[in-house]
């Protein structure tokens, strides 16, 4: 069953609780002059309606103000500006206040016990009573902290001396894993529904939605997306598999909209774990890939859809659903507006339903996709497409879609030729293409929808290769150190056998990490994480101990009395996250390799599609501009103006959003992988972006700039 969908009865019902249901307090400044929540408001819509800056002025912005952060790296915050005052987080998530005409720091948050870098953030959350008590909550590690707003001091009463676990929800299961968050909050009255971010291994904890008090910090409601014995969903795995021993994930990690109004969130959540192996899974596993519209004050879900059944392709939502109001025609033939929640896909499509009932609002059929031939997998024998929108992403290659550009086109070729790459094609020893790739299509960074209905959303066009192997048994390990060991099967997916790493996609070299840091850094970062890789909470400290020594080429054999690692089996591990590039470090496919689109969400057609960013060397040479991998999303405004850093040529780009026509541009200090936010303050508009780099090799930086006009 793909999804639920009430029967008429239970409609009845429904639209009855909806009318009777008390609308929450917003307990956010919802001013068209401000950006105070997560991506502008919480329907999540990345829009603004300030026509200071426009398409006959926008080529005069110029530098209003730079913020430095007292740290460098890997920013993917969107700021929220709240009375005057900007607020994000740096690169290692120390929250801070600004003045937002100026710039100038009025605080800054060093206090959290898991600083240093341990993970991005993508921004805090804003809320207030709407009297005296306004408040700042933001997390590091795996708590929840509560700030004054004002001052940036813990508030006392919440929680624990100003902060709660994120695993209080979760069980006794979930004590020694790893449990963070990326992605701020979501407000509903005086409660708060976190995301979290979790070990996408065997060893993840239970992904459950859970809401907190913002007053106290007490837990309020939970929802299991991995259901338990006699809860909806809970056919849909083995009967063991809720007690989390080899089984978790399903979490929302990209962040929540929510309809105040109808007092309904809407949570999209991600993928079981281990991600490419589901033997131990078997069935459709609700609510993993679901869409749940669940009631925001006690959690009760109302309606799902799943995007993708039993996924062994990492394809979780990437970005917090849309909601937006429609125009299609009604049974009478009479146009009617429908309240609407639009969802983007990895994959590079977008679904798009009723919010209220879950019902598609453009055709949605089952297809049937190839089996794995892995021993002891059993994929689910069909998959949800939408026929309208067009997915905004390729969804094929054949043999002939080499980079005409390369001088290894014979190589690649002979790659695109072994591996397998039909749609849903499952994971496998020969090795299978992942196009898009796993960071999308779509990404964290989102889409964006004006009050017209059209949507704004960046693709990328990277393909991977995804290449199954057999695990080494337990006793197969038994000649390695105990540092070997835990490396072998802790770290080389990721970093190769011989810690060699890939650079070119984004995961280091560990060769003479000794040369580059010290033990207590490295130890720090096995233990906690850093940027996107998970902490590796499930080691004894003899473990991590000794993975340090192998590191540092010291290890003594005496090592391996420490104690054999807890993480469970599996028979079969991937040889890393491998981007499928040539032999220049460009992508190996045709371009386009990155594009911005605009899609009319009333009709299901297209406005335009343009390539987005560019090679500016390929470019020298007369190539057209091909577009490149972007992280980070939209921004659009009333001005009829799309604002979008992203890409990796480290640009700054607004466009007409009528027509997809280049208005302005500029050369960033960093790549600014995040989305911007823009606001008025006495009487001048802003539009501001973090610019931090350190992705796709691109240099790190540790600034917010402001623009505006003269």
């Amino acid at each position: 069953m793909k999804r639920f969908l009430l029967p008429v009865g239970a409609l009845v019902a429904l639209a009855i609780w909806i009318s009777a249901h008390t609308p929450s307090s917003e307990n956010t400044v919802a001013s068209d002059r401000e950006w105070p929540e997560y991506l502008g408001g919480p329907d999540r819509s990345h829009y603004s309606a300030l026509t200071q800056i426009n398409t006959g002025n926008v080529q005069h912005l110029q530098v209003a103000w730079t913020y430095s952060a007292p740290d460098t790296g890997q920013m993917q915050v969107s700021p929220i500006m709240v009375d005057g005052m900007l607020y994000g987080v740096t690169a290692a998530v120390q929250p801070f206040a600004l003045d937002a005409a100026t710039g100038r720091q009025i605080w800054l948050f060093t206090g959290n016990k898991t600083k240093n870098g341990l993970s991005t953030s993508r921004g805090v959350t804003y809320w207030t009573d709407n009297k005296e008590d306004k408040r700042i909550l933001f997390t590091a590690g795996e708590w929840l902290y509560a700030l004054d707003a004002r001052t940036g001091q813990p508030i006392s009463s919440f929680g624990d001396g100003g902060r709660v676990s994120l695993k209080t929800g979760l069980g006794e299961s979930a004590k020694n894993k790893f449990v963070i968050s990326n992605t701020p909050g979501t407000i509903y009255g005086d409660l708060i529904i976190m995301p979290m971010r979790l070990s996408e291994g065997a060893d993840a904890a239970p992904g459950h939605v859970q809401a907190f008090n913002v007053r106290t910090g007490q837990l309020a409601w939970v929802f299991h997306t991995i259901p338990q014995p006699g809860e909806y969903g809970y056919d849909t795995w083995p009967k063991e598999v809720f007690k989390n021993t080899e089984v978790g994930g399903a979490n929302n990690w990209s962040g929540i909209s929510v309809d105040r109004r109808r007092g309904i969130v809407y949570v999209p959540t991600g993928s079981a774990a281990f991600d490419f192996y589901g033997g131990n899974r078997k069935g459709q596993n609700l609510f993993a890939n679901c869409l749940l519209a669940l009631d925001a004050k006690t959690g009760k879900r109302l309606w799902h859809f799943q995007f993708v059944h039993h996924d062994v392709w990492d394809r979780d939502p990437p970005a917090p659903p849309n909601l937006l109001t429609v125009t299609q025609t009604g049974p009478d033939g009479r146009p009617r507006k429908i309240d609407a929640v639009a969802q983007v896909t990895k994959s590079g499509h977008v679904f798009v339903f009723d919010r209220v009932t879950g019902k598609p609002l453009f055709p949605i059929k089952e297809v049937s996709v190839p089996a794995s031939d892995l021993p002891g997998e059993t994929t689910w024998p069909t998959q949800p497409l939408p026929l309208k929108p067009a997915p905004f992403a390729r969804q094929s290659l054949t043999d002939e879609d080499v980079n005409p550009y390369t001088a290894n086109r014979d190589s690649l070729q002979a790659i695109l030729r072994r591996v397998r790459k039909r749609l849903f094609d499952p994971p496998s020893k020969q090795g299978t293409l992942i196009f898009p790739g796993f960071d999308g299509g779509a990404e964290w960074g989102g889409a964006a929808v004006d009050p017209d209905g059209i949507m704004y959303v960046n693709s990328n066009e990277m393909a991977w290769v995804l290449t199954m192997v057999d695990a080494p048994k337990q006793d197969a390990l038994a000649h390695l150190s105990t540092g070997a060991r835990v490396y072998t099967q802790n770290c080389s997916s990721c970093h190769g056998t011989e810690r060699k790493g890939n650079p070119k996609g984004g995961y280091p070299t560990l060769v003479d990490i000794n040369q580059r840091h010290d033990r207590a850094y490295v130890h720090q970062i096995v233990s906690n994480g850093k940027g996107m890789m998970p902490g590796f909470t499930q080691l004894s400290a003899a473990e991590k101990q000794a993975l340090v020594a192998f590191l540092f080429g010291d290890e003594k054999q005496e090592a391996t009395a420490a104690p054999a690692s807890k993480m469970p089996y599996l028979p079969y591990k991937i040889t890393g996250y491998n981007r499928f590039l040539d032999d220049k470090g460009y992508p190996a496919i045709s371009p386009p390799w990155g594009t911005l689109n605009a899609i009319n969400l009333n009709t299901g057609e297209y406005v335009w599609k343009i390539p987005f960013g560019e090679f500016k060397e390929l470019t020298a040479k007369g190539i057209a501009p091909t577009g490149t991998e972007n992280y980070g999303g939209p921004v659009i405004t009333a001005g009829g103006v799309l604002f979008i850093g992203a890409t990796k040529d480290e640009m700054f780009r607004a466009y007409e959003m009528k027509t997809g026509k280049l208005l302005w541009q500029t050369q960033l200090p960093a790549g600014g992988y995040a989305t911007p936010c823009t606001y008025e303050v006495n009487g001048k508009q802003y539009v501001v972006i973090a610019c931090g780099g350190n992705k796709m090799g691109t240099k790190k930086g540790h600034q917010y700039l402001a623009f505006a006009l003269p």
